[in-house]
């Protein structure tokens, strides 16, 4: 099973109806609970990929977990609100598709590129940057697991010996 299908799974178990819509152009996503029906999110119908829109439902979900409040209606929500709630959604879904522990892993089975970790990782190449700048923020230039060190710019992991 794919990440895609891992994914619509969950949120099928969060009793969220899952739509394709074409949506303009610019939006990849929408997440909509308005408290009276089923939380809804629209996937862009556009998307050709399963790891793009892998990546949407992702983040999708992430505003599922850590949001509250309809943002795109409510003329009355500070944008800095706004921000932050996309910030929270997008940690969490780099979190649930890019894991130190799926890096490592990925790491493991021979991924050297940001292509092969991309591919490994069913996540688009500029998802996984921006994982990686995500995990730059939180922990530094790098972050040590067990015996593995994982650098962030410029991406590498590193195994040590004993």
């Amino acid at each position: 099973m794919n990440k895609l299908e891992k994914l619509v799974i969950e949120a099928q178990a969060e009793n969220i109806d899952i739509q394709h819509a074409e949506l303009p152009a610019n939006v990849s996503g929408l997440y909509d609970n308005d408290g009276i029906d089923d939380p809804l999110i629209v996937i862009n119908a556009l998307l050709k990929t399963q790891s793009e829109q892998a990546c949407v439902m992702a983040e999708e979900l992430g505003h599922h977990y850590t949001s509250c409040g309809n943002l795109l209606t409510d003329s009355t929500v500070d944008h800095t609100v706004i921000q932050q709630q996309e910030l929270r959604a997008k940690r969490w879904a780099t979190k649930k598709l890019v894991s130190i522990k799926a890096i490592i892993k990925a790491y493991d089975a021979g991924c050297q590129s940001l292509y092969e970790f991309s591919e490994y990782l069913e996540v688009t190449e500029d998802f996984f940057r921006k994982a990686l700048n995500q995990y730059a923020n939180m922990y530094g230039a790098y972050k040590q697991r067990g015996k593995y060190i994982i650098y962030f710019d410029p991406p590498a992991v590193l195994k040590l010996f004993e």
